[in-house]
């Protein structure tokens, strides 16, 4: 199949994470208008301690309007390689440093109107060092097991997909079924 045409691109928004633009498409005959998130991806990681137990933070998601559990997570830096930032982010927000890690998936958040690709990785062997919160980042850490979690998602404590996705493929890793 051959892709659209691009006709026309258009910058609504340039924002510090995102930008905002509008694109007219052609597609055989028909002509129509997108509006997209353009992101530059981010980096997914769940860290699995010795005995089993995986680390969640909980912060304020205001568009959301409510605190949720989900599994460390951030924007990559310009020109950064996923793996780098899954890394980076695992420090900053758990205080932990991984002696092994294994990318699990890389998915599209909704590519019905942005562009952001997750990359998620599974970290294990882990050694503490210290959390380096961005001055903004305001989380709690918790630490379930892998059925405490799932029970979480399936009575709605969990709502993140991200962290969904991240905790039934981390499980299924170690033995636990969804």
């Amino acid at each position: 199949m051959n892709k659209p045409e691009v006709i026309s691109s258009e910058d609504i928004y340039k924002g510090k994470i995102f930008d905002v633009y509008e694109a007219e498409i052609c597609d055989g005959e028909i002509r129509y208008k997108r509006e997209i998130v353009k992101h530059k991806g981010s980096a997914v990681i769940i860290p699995v301690f010795a005995d089993k137990t995986v680390a969640l933070v909980r912060q304020y998601r205001h568009a959301a309007g409510e605190y949720l559990l989900e599994i460390p997570a951030g924007t990559l830096n310009l020109e950064e390689n996923p793996e780098a930032g899954a890394l980076r982010e695992l420090e900053e927000e758990i205080g932990v440093k991984a002696g092994k890690i294994e990318k699990l998936i890389e998915f599209y958040v909704s590519p019905g109107f942005l562009t952001e690709k997750m990359h998620l990785y599974l970290a294990t062997d882990l050694h503490e060092t210290q959390q380096n919160l961005e001055e903004d980042e305001l989380l709690s850490i918790e630490k379930l097991t892998f059925p405490e979690a799932f029970e979480k998602i399936k009575n709605g404590e969990i709502q993140d997909a991200k962290t969904i996705v991240g905790l039934i493929l981390a499980g299924s890793k170690f033995g636990f079924s969804y």
